[in-house]
């Protein structure tokens, strides 16, 4: 018969991890938070004549192609959670280099947009509620790109991750893949649905 001593670890799989069951739980919380904007737009939608706005419509080209570098950004990031499984940290940072590459590409891009849409803020209450949908989800993207870099960074350390030591890894995964869920969420309602 074998004692188990305080610092066997056979049994840590049998334990979800509290970590990720943290982020899980802010994702929800944030969740309700973009449900709410989304429900005050389709309000705002449901009881105004016209909505947008004449003079305040919204293009669907750009924003198209920064949902196809975003969406696609999921499937990249993935490939990097799949290197490091493998034992590659290597292979995990190239690809989460350029997600890192592709979610600067899209804030470039929401940049751009803001720059030439020709109202503001304050201009009425679609582009209002328009800037604050696609600002609040850029701060979103902004924070998941920290924490790309901040798993490219902490990989430098020899032996910091590996293929059954990447939680680190996972977490910043699931992250990014709640912003896409969101941002699809929201290309659907501000740029698909204004057209019609």
């Amino acid at each position: 018969m074998t004692a188990v001593t305080p610092t066997d670890t056979s049994h840590h799989e049998e334990h979800p991890d509290l970590r990720v069951i943290g982020l899980l739980t802010f994702l929800a919380s944030e969740s309700l938070m973009f449900g709410g904007f989304f429900a005050t737009y389709l309000f705002f939608k449901g009881v105004t004549p016209v909505f947008p706005p004449k003079g305040t419509e919204v293009e669907l080209y750009l924003p198209a192609i920064n949902t196809a570098i975003l969406v696609s950004s999921s499937f990249v990031i993935h490939l990097g959670d799949a290197a490091i499984k493998r034992g590659s940290v290597w292979g995990m940072r190239f690809w989460y280099f350029v997600t890192a590459i592709m979610g600067a590409t899209f804030l470039a891009g929401q940049i751009y947009e803001y720059q030439h849409l020709g109202y503001g803020l304050t201009t009425n209450i679609f582009s209002n509620c328009f800037y604050i949908l696609t600002g609040f989800h850029g701060l979103h993207v902004f924070i998941g790109l920290l924490l790309i870099l901040g798993v490219i960074w902490r990989s430098r350390r020899q032996g910091h991750y590996s293929a059954h030591k990447h939680t680190g890894i996972e977490m910043a995964e699931i992250y990014w893949h709640f912003v896409d869920i969101i941002w699809i969420i929201l290309f659907l309602l501000l740029y698909v649905m204004t057209q019609f």
